[in-house]
């Protein structure tokens, strides 16, 4: 029986790389697994030779003790990979197939998925739409941070690059399209981000940078990035955009007009999601919201990729325990303004984003400084990016990218 190794939540802020189960097409009991979920037969799937994995901010949340991930999880929900292993079921994907992962698992027969609403497919997960790997609450599925994973529904969800030689000499572009890049789109294309128009992005993480990198490629005029760091601040200007240091300046409406002559931007995208701080380093859940609520102007839209979740066990009060937060909603209604929430249906952009890639349209591994580290490097990069390192951390286990 061949090995195989995984990135492992152990509890109190601490991720470890373990022995874990070669996959098979059957998904096992193991932490995060639903009862209903265990035994579930794959034969519509495939096994995967993991090429690179990444480290995402959604997987801080869970190792910060933010949400309820259970202790042994294996972590990874941004996966590509080689086919090596075809279920008696697949069809069209084949042995050496390199592929890219959609973060959301998706079973493409539900009327979500028909909707292309792959984000909270019906028949994934028995405790709630939507799946995904490696992550609490998302019908235990196991994570890709690892050397070898199983992927369901492959014909599906598997996007399947057309050369397999431009593919490696673009692996570290093409490994944004199972999460990051579909993200960060989402929440500029759900924003309404348009030729000429103007947007002011909160959070200069991954995600953050990856909204404004697709914002360019939308058409805006100009891209303000705000964040508390500036080595993340200089990432963002690396690539054009124009920046704020929110943690200097009271009132973000004033620097915006400093930069545009109006304190209003078209649109604007949270990056952020729940564990937002205020200018003293303290928990401030909602204050993202409401401030972009201020600076979008009236009838603008609001695109919110990043994280809001149901429970938060290291929130300081009840209300925020219970995802419930201060929202100044009454801004919103008076503004009129339209507020895009929840996971991204990555399925919806990734081909097309492909193709920006393998043109060289977009270069998304250099807006998020994409960074390469090895499977034992793992748990560093974990705490690199917990302090806030200005890099997109990219696990390549196999070492086939050196």
């Amino acid at each position: 029986m061949q090995g195989n190794r995984g990135v492992v939540y152990t509890g109190n802020g601490k991720v470890e790389v373990q022995d874990i189960s070669y996959p098979d097409l059957v998904l096992r009991d193991g932490p995060g697994v639903p009862k209903e979920n265990v035994g579930r037969k794959c034969e519509h799937g495939v096994i995967l030779k993991v090429i690179t994995t990444n480290i995402c901010g959604s997987d801080q949340h869970m190792v910060r003790g933010r949400t309820t991930a259970p202790e042994g999880m294996v972590l990874g929900h941004e996966i590509l990979g080689e086919v090596i292993e075809v279920g008696r079921d697949v069809e069209f994907v084949k042995k050496g197939d390199i592929a890219s992962v959609p973060f959301n698992i998706a079973c493409g027969r539900c009327v979500m998925c028909r909707e292309q609403k792959t984000h909270i497919c019906l028949n994934t997960n028995p405790e709630r739409p939507g799946a995904a790997y490696g992550y609490v609450d998302m019908g235990g599925w196991v994570g890709g941070q690892s050397e070898y994973v199983m992927v369901p529904y492959a014909d599906f969800q598997l996007l399947v690059f057309p050369d397999r030689e431009v593919a490696m000499e673009k692996v570290l572009d093409l490994t944004m399209l199972s999460d990051i890049f579909p993200t960060g789109y989402h929440g500029a294309y759900s924003a309404g981000v348009r030729t000429g128009s103007t947007v002011y992005i909160a959070g200069a993480g991954p995600v953050g940078l990856a909204a404004a990198h697709s914002a360019q490629l939308l058409g805006a005029s100009r891209v303000i990035v705000g964040d508390l760091q500036d080595d993340r601040l200089k990432q963002a200007e690396s690539f054009g955009c124009e920046t704020i240091n929110v943690s200097k300046h009271d009132r973000l409406g004033e620097q915006i007009e400093n930069i545009l002559g109006t304190d209003q931007v078209d649109s604007a995208v949270d990056a952020v999601g729940f564990e937002a701080y205020g200018q003293e380093g303290e928990d401030k859940p909602a204050a993202v919201l409401n401030s972009i609520m201020d600076v979008t102007s009236a009838g603008g839209s609001l695109g919110i990729p990043g994280l809001y979740v149901t429970e938060d066990p290291g929130a300081k009060d009840k209300d925020a325990q219970q995802g419930s937060l201060k929202v100044r909603f009454g801004l919103g209604w008076a503004k009129a303004h339209t507020f895009v929430t929840g996971q991204t249906p990555a399925m919806k952009y990734n081909r097309d984003l492909m193709k920006a890639i393998l043109s060289g349209r977009a270069e998304i591994a250099k807006a998020v400084n994409a960074t390469v580290i090895s499977l034992d490097e793992a748990p560093g990069g974990y705490e690199d990016f917990d302090k806030g390192a200005a890099k997109k951390f990219v696990i390549d286990p196999h070492g086939a990218l050196k």
